[in-house]
């Protein structure tokens, strides 16, 4: 881990302007970009953990936010047989704790509850289903606009997928749509991402297809482009000239909890890399869109996915970490180490910690190291984007102060800290000639205190309003699954798979071993 993460020396708090134009914009104004069309939110998978924690909550946030068509309807599928009134009891204790929720608004929003039990290989129940979902349009006047939201194990997309498209499902016609949404991750490495994308495109048009990462909801995260792009003191020194490197680290101090039945098949490349890693990597590498439109964005982050340079499977420990925690402490409490995690074998070789430095063969970033790290079980909860610039090139006070002075430092916050601090020097008071650190210091919520989406409630309403921003397309699917097999495929298949897994204790940054691949750039 990035030793230079925590912020020393002394800081100056940025102050938002509160005069002008963009102070007059009120809160409520930015929250919404238009009105969702009426439409029916069917969620495969809805006696799940994915429905419980995020998609219900996201839907009922929602609608207390007037986010929501008052003509919609949102019906649960699966195996489980709960009934109506059963999945909506189901719900209502999953968030019960939530101080958010107000009985009231909470059974306004339950009475557009339904729930229809499914068998995923019996195409009869997708029959019923639709009769279902035709009667429900009818008494609820949603237009027959449909998005089918797959909140089920991977295994189980293709072929619910063409269940959907066989029974009529997927079909669109003038002024009504259906849309599917697709969790990661998608497919577990080149071949198989193209086999899926396959059988859904049997019945589904590319514009009805919506590949979710919620990372890219979060407003932080979304900052990214405005931070860049919107301001001209940064953009002209955004590249190879300037910048040493950059880290971009996802850290979790979670273990594998009750994920272990997916996790041993994925492991931490397939879970965090192929994904929200490389969503991060884009938007801070990639070149400014001509407009800010989807497929203009995501143009740019394709290219920044060709332009990574083929990974030298021949020398992997020159470029990446392995590693899976051990017992330790989180937060002063003691927790297993994840082979002695329910569900896991007890000689797994899976990683649960990996670190690859990274590199971008085109003008802007040549010769620019990227360290893209992500781990479970470490010291704490922790994403950000870390730009370390390069030190000055000459030091005309080397007799006073020798030849090293630290270079600046810009930190982009995307969680739990959501904040952008900058790291530069200044004179310390006094006769004597002293340096000292300082660090402006911006917190995203400063000077706002109107209402916000999280990140499943945006995507879900980007996908109400059709909007592709910020979902996948399939040939940035494609790309990083092309970038990362070879990978994938070294490490599962060499003989010494044992030997490059590093361990790591619980609690700690991680293993030994990534301060050595980082030393080339201190």
């Amino acid at each position: 881990m990035d030793d230079l993460t925590e912020n020393q020396g002394e800081k100056a708090t940025m102050i938002v302007e509160e005069s002008g134009l963009d102070m007059d914009i009120a809160p409520e104004s930015c929250l919404l970009e238009g009105m969702a069309d009426p439409c029916t939110i069917v969620i495969l998978g809805a006696s799940g953990d994915l429905t419980v924690r995020k998609v219900i909550p996201a839907l009922y946030m929602l609608f207390k936010n007037k986010g929501l068509s008052k003509d919609f309807l949102v019906v649960g599928c699966a195996r489980t047989e709960l009934g109506d009134d059963g999945f909506r009891d189901k719900m209502r204790a999953a968030i019960n704790e939530d101080e958010s929720v107000d009985n009231s608004s909470w059974q306004e929003f339950a009475s557009h509850l339904y729930y229809r039990s499914i068998i995923y290989d019996d195409l009869s129940t997708f029959k019923d289903l639709k009769i279902s979902l035709d009667e429900l349009d009818k008494t609820y006047k949603t237009g027959g606009n449909r998005i089918f939201y797959l909140a089920i194990p991977p295994t189980l997309y293709s072929s619910t997928a063409q269940m959907l498209g066989k029974v009529g499902l997927s079909k669109e016609k003038e002024g009504v749509w259906s849309r599917i949404v697709v969790e990661k991750p998608f497919g577990r490495d080149l071949d198989t991402a193209v086999e899926l994308d396959r059988t859904i495109h049997e019945y589904f048009k590319e514009h009805q297809i919506f590949r979710i990462d919620h990372y890219l909801a979060k407003e932080t995260v979304q900052n990214i482009l405005m931070f860049r792009f919107s301001n001209a003191i940064f953009e002209p020194v955004w590249n190879r000239r300037y910048i040493d490197h950059v880290s971009i680290t996802t850290a979790e101090s979670l273990g594998v909890e009750h994920r272990a039945g997916y996790y041993e098949q994925a492991g931490v490349l397939r879970d965090m890399f192929q994904n929200h890693m490389m969503q991060i990597l884009a938007l801070t590498a990639m070149e400014p869109p001509s407009l800010f439109e989807a497929d203009r964005v995501r143009d740019e982050k394709v290219k920044v996915y060709r332009s990574l340079r083929p990974f030298p499977v021949d020398r992997l420990q020159d470029y990446l970490v392995l590693g899976q925690y051990g017992a330790g402490a989180i937060d002063g409490k003691r927790v297993p180490a994840y082979r002695d995690e329910p569900g896991v074998s007890p000689d797994s070789l899976i990683p649960t910690f990996a670190m690859l430095k990274v590199y971008l063969d085109n003008w802007r970033w040549q010769g620019v190291p990227f360290y893209l790290t992500s781990g479970k079980r470490l010291k704490r909860k922790l994403t950000e984007i870390a730009i370390q610039f390069k030190e000055v090139p000459h030091s005309m006070f080397r007799q006073t102060l020798g030849e090293h002075i630290s270079a600046n430092r810009l930190i982009l916050g995307i969680y739990p800290d959501e904040r952008i601090t900058l790291t530069f020097q200044t004179k310390n008071p006094g006769a004597k000639v002293c340096l000292r650190s300082v660090t402006m210091d911006f917190h995203y919520d400063q000077s706002y205190e109107g209402p916000e989406f999280d990140a499943y409630e945006k995507v879900l309403l980007d996908c109400m309003l059709g909007d592709h921003m910020l979902f996948w397309r399939q040939d940035g699917v494609e790309l990083c699954w092309s970038f990362l097999t070879p990978i994938l495929q070294e490490c599962e298949t060499c003989g010494e798979r044992r030997e490059m897994l590093m361990p790591y204790e619980a609690g700690s940054e991680g293993p030994h071993a990534v301060k050595k691949l980082m030393a080339d750039s201190w």
